[in-house]
């Protein structure tokens, strides 16, 4: 897979369906992967039964939403290295042992969740179900802008590096890398470049922060 296929999977999790999870209002699902979070960070460090309750009702939503397994799992896979970080600090604790696994199955449970919630939740509808929340209008334009234009700027990476590839007879691990770092910066330009020009366009529309 690569870079671009792993980030459009990323940041484009929804999967189409018609499960009763999926027909299910954005507020309410939102509502139970919060409480279900909160549940879990209160836990004591060995409630382990709890713990398999908790990953059994997520597999049987996950069942219920008929998403693939394997698309959730590829997923979870993409973000657990965030869950590992933070788990990492716990093994400088006393009970290091325990708590390191505590915090990984915390984490997972909860990154599951929010896995399951992307697959079967439009981001349409969550960004909808933020601003009836009151959340502010800038962040709620913030994260609908960097939707939007997350996968131009992914499809721009790769005709770059498309051209790039074109032009050159080194194909070894150094070059390639070489490559990816010329069009990241080249990116980055091009990237501050069209946002000046989006904002502007913005606001000779009337648009105001």
């Amino acid at each position: 897979m690569t870079v671009r296929a792993v980030l459009r999977d990323l940041f484009s999790p929804y999967h189409p369906g018609t499960s009763a999870i999926h027909r299910l209002p954005a507020a309410v699902k939102l509502g139970a992967i919060l409480a279900l979070i909160l549940v879990l960070a209160f836990l004591p460090a060995a409630a382990w039964a709890a713990y398999a309750a908790a990953a059994a009702l997520l597999l049987l939503a996950a069942l219920l939403s008929r998403v693939p397994l394997s698309r959730l799992a590829q997923r979870l896979l993409l973000i657990e290295p965030f869950a590992l970080g933070m788990a990492l600090l716990a093994l400088f604790q006393p009970h290091g042992l325990q708590q390191f696994l505590a915090i990984m199955t915390k984490s997972t449970l909860c990154l599951s969740a929010l896995v399951l919630l992307s697959a079967t939740t439009r981001t349409t509808d969550l960004l909808r179900l933020l601003s009836r929340l009151r959340v502010p209008p800038l962040f709620i334009t913030t994260l609908t802008l960097m939707h939007r234009y997350l996968f131009v700027l992914l499809d721009e990476a790769q005709r770059m590096q498309r051209a790039r590839r074109s032009r050159s007879l080194h194909q070894g691990r150094w070059a390639t890398w070489h490559a990816w770092a010329s069009v990241a910066a080249h990116l980055f330009v091009r990237s501050a470049d069209r946002a000046e020009r989006i904002y502007a366009a913005m606001c000779a529309r009337g648009w105001k922060t």
